[in-house]
């Protein structure tokens, strides 16, 4: 039997080598337990860092997500505010409409059957693309949820979609823009689009507080759509706004507007009636104009307001600030006798001209004025210097923006001092050279009513949360006032003193009573002064004045000495045969004015008239074809008629025989405007005039008769005039300008006899005025229409 020996040394390896090995395994199973630790470790943070992406950093995204599949959010759009004038008559109102959308998911596949349908409902204008059926059916692949058909829409056309019993069409009401008087104001109020937005006047200007701010109404859904209930936001209301314009007086304007551009055949013409102490406008009418509740037929020129927007040379309506320069800086008095150079001026290479036909020398200011004659107007502002008138035209308000309240206000045009030409003092001081809009004219014209303060032009009287209904909200009826506010408001200033300014009120009250507006503007019960113009417009084709194209104005105030209005009138191009201010504007005014002081119950300030003496002293404003005759046709009917014999001096022709001398005792002054200079790039339109050189009369109680031509004194004369020696003879008084009726007293007081040639306003007359007759003689006057 085989013995096994113990060696201790070879059990001690044997323990040695399994403890080895046991050391190398716990090791890797530690590694091992700390790798799936550390991808545990990572999947948690990877999931931690999502959530927080999710959970935080998407956050709002996810509840809109969810706020979407689970609610509907609808805007309530909020009700525009009102448009007042002041009286509170509603202008401009908001109303409910109803509009018609569809839901693109619920048609389905009967889409284009179903687009077609509606459009044969809806596309009422042809010119309307938005409810054609391309349109349409465009729409209702863009969306699926929502899509427009039609929107505001007249109850017809809702009924018509109402009987179709269309799957997936609805209808809900919006509100509407609405306008009671349709086109009265239009280019004021402006115009509102279908989303509410407005796009003109002082829709657009005041846009932001009109609108007002939308409301939110939330619906929640459940997962088959029905609804489980809903939250509501409340929109807030626009503001209203109370304007300063008349309602009364607006109608008035632009139907005495309407009439006017149907009798002057004009292309468009603007009426502003202003306050002159407050500067607020109480009628603003413009012709052509457009309907706010139609306004997409509307051309652009159409939406334009021209009483802001629009540019013109004034002319001779101009002229009142180069005199009022110049007597504020002591310069001249209205007695101030100014050569008028016998009717032309040469400046700067350029000849200026007065009206063709009689012509002026040595003439005091005030009748200078009257009779419009330009060369007197720029010796006047050569007195001044082009500094000091720079200063005044600015101050007048001109070359800059008014501020009222309306949208695409233009400054005007006026060169800056710097740039005046040699010729520049040839042509602004009678209204060339410089462009201006309707509110900027009369404006200025209320400065000088007002007693010299320039008032800047507003229209807007004040913006209020308040509905009419409210206690607190109050009619502000227009009643005339004879002093400025104190203090005064922001932007007014004093340009002249009043002295001047008073001045400037009688002179321009003698433009009336016997100068180129004499026999337009007769005011019953009211005195009134004014300053008429006439001036060419620029031919685009040649790029010069045009001979045939004029802008024919008007701007006055009544009554003088406490004036209650100031209105302009601007017609541009009129019929060429009335197409001088006198015309074409001065009667608007006569025939507003007399409405507007009657409404407003002004105290008269001259003595009424009854309609016979109206009738008598009225002169009908015709037309002038304005047609040349041959003067000595007329002269040799006039030999014809009173059997002259050969060697009779009245037969003679006007260049050889003697003028006779001034009287002292006016005739009524005839039309005259600018005329045109002979190479000047800035001229106006003028019309013939027959007047007398005389001193000035005593101020006049009001609109006065042409008075009866003594037999005695001589008669004013003019050029070419005869004087012959011989007893019991009269002097041939001036006629021109005078209706048959007239012509025929006044010669018949004379002594004279008349031969009538044609019906209407006395054109020519044969011998001249002045020229010395045997008593008994036949007088040959020319009427035409």
């Amino acid at each position: 039997m085989k013995r096994f020996s113990f060696h201790p040394e070879t059990s001690t390896a044997s323990e040695n080598t399994q403890t080895a090995q046991a050391g190398v395994v716990t090791p890797m199973r530690r590694l091992r337990v700390i790798y799936v630790l550390a991808f545990f470790a990572m999947w948690v943070g990877a999931i931690g860092m999502r959530l927080v992406w999710l959970q935080v950093v998407r956050h709002h995204e996810f509840v809109e997500r969810a706020a979407r599949q689970q609610q509907r959010t609808f805007e309530v759009a909020p009700r525009r505010g009102m448009l007042y004038d002041r009286n509170l008559h509603e202008l401009a109102m908001t109303v409910l409409s109803d509009s018609i959308y569809a839901v693109p998911s619920e048609i389905g596949d009967a889409r284009p059957a179903t687009a077609a349908a509606l459009a044969k409902a809806v596309h009422v204008d042809p010119t309307d693309s938005f409810t054609s059926a391309p349109q349409i059916l465009a729409r209702f692949n863009a969306s699926r949820n929502f899509a427009w058909v039609a929107r505001k829409q007249d109850p017809e056309v809702i009924n018509k979609v109402k009987a179709l019993n269309l799957k997936g069409v609805y209808v809900q009401k919006e509100f509407k823009r609405f306008y009671p008087d349709n086109q009265m104001a239009s280019e004021v109020l402006g115009y509102v689009g279908l989303d509410d937005s407005g796009l003109g006047g002082l829709e657009q200007n005041f846009d932001e507080d009109l609108h007002g701010t939308p409301g939110r109404m939330l619906t929640a859904l459940d997962a088959r759509r029905h609804v489980l209930g809903s939250e509501e936001r409340e929109p807030l209301p626009g503001e209203n706004l109370v304007l300063t314009i008349d309602a009364n007086i607006q109608f008035m304007a632009e139907q005495a507007l309407e009439r006017n551009m149907e009798r002057t055949k004009a292309i468009n013409g603007t009426i502003v009636v202003q306050d002159p102490h407050t500067g607020q406008i109480l009628a603003l009418a413009i012709r052509p104009t457009f309907n706010p509740n139609d306004f997409r037929h509307a051309t652009t020129e159409l939406l334009r307001d021209r009483a802001v927007s629009n540019v013109y040379e004034p002319g001779s309506t101009f002229k009142p600030v180069t005199y009022a320069a110049a007597l504020e800086e002591k310069a001249i008095t209205p007695d101030t006798v100014i050569d008028c150079g016998g009717g032309q001026l040469n400046i700067a290479g350029h000849t200026v001209h007065d009206a063709p036909g009689e012509h002026f020398g040595m003439t005091p200011a005030w009748k200078a004025l009257a009779v419009s004659s330009n060369v007197c107007a720029i010796r006047v502002g050569q007195r001044v210097g082009q500094d000091r008138l720079y200063k005044y035209i600015r101050a007048f308000g001109f070359g800059e923006r008014t501020g009222i309240e309306l949208p695409a206000e233009t400054r005007g045009l006026l060169e800056p001092l710097k740039r005046w030409g040699p010729a520049s003092m040839g042509a602004i001081p009678m209204g060339q050279e410089i462009a201006v809009t309707p509110i900027q004219i009369a404006s200025m014209v209320s400065a000088m009513a007002n007693g010299g303060v320039y008032m800047p032009p507003h229209i807007l009287l004040e913006s209020t949360e308040l509905m009419k209904g409210d206690p607190k909200l109050r009619p502000a009826a227009f009643h005339p006032e004879n002093s400025l506010p104190n203090p005064l408001p922001e932007g007014a200033h004093r340009v002249i003193s009043e002295m001047t300014a008073a001045q400037m009120r009688k002179m321009m009250q003698d433009v009336v009573l016997i100068g180129t507006a004499h026999h337009a503007v007769h005011l019953n019960g009211y005195s009134a002064a004014g300053k008429t113009g006439t001036a060419q417009k620029i031919d685009p084709a040649t790029h010069t004045y045009s001979k045939t194209k004029f802008v024919a104005s008007f701007v006055g105030f009544a009554p003088v000495n406490n004036p209650a209005i100031t209105m302009a009138v601007i017609m541009d191009s009129p019929d060429h045969s009335m197409h001088m201010g006198a015309q074409a504007s001065a009667p608007v005014f006569q025939e507003l004015a007399q409405q507007i002081l009657e409404y407003l119950g002004v105290p008269h300030d001259e003595e009424m008239q009854s309609q016979a003496e109206l009738a008598k002293n009225q002169v009908p404003v015709v037309e002038d074809d304005q047609t040349e005759q041959d003067e000595s046709d007329l002269n040799s009917l006039f030999a014809t008629v009173n059997d002259l014999p050969a060697d009779d001096p009245l037969r003679a022709p006007p260049a050889q025989v003697q003028a006779a001398p001034i009287a002292k005792n006016p005739a009524p002054i005839q039309n005259a405007d600018n005329a045109r200079p002979e190479a000047s790039p800035s001229h106006t339109a003028s019309s013939t005039s027959a007047f007398a050189e005389t001193l000035k009369p005593e101020p006049a109680e009001g609109p006065a008769p042409t008075p009866p031509m003594p037999a005695s004194p001589p008669a004013p004369p003019v050029k070419g005039s005869v004087v012959v020696n011989a007893g019991k003879r009269v002097a041939v008084p001036s006629l021109v300008g005078q209706p048959v009726r007239s012509v025929i007293e006044q010669a018949g007081s004379a002594g004279l006899g008349v031969q009538v040639l044609g019906t209407g306003i006395a054109r020519e007359q044969a011998p001249a005025a002045g020229t010395m007759v045997p008593v008994g003689t036949e007088i040959v006057v020319r009427f035409t229409r």
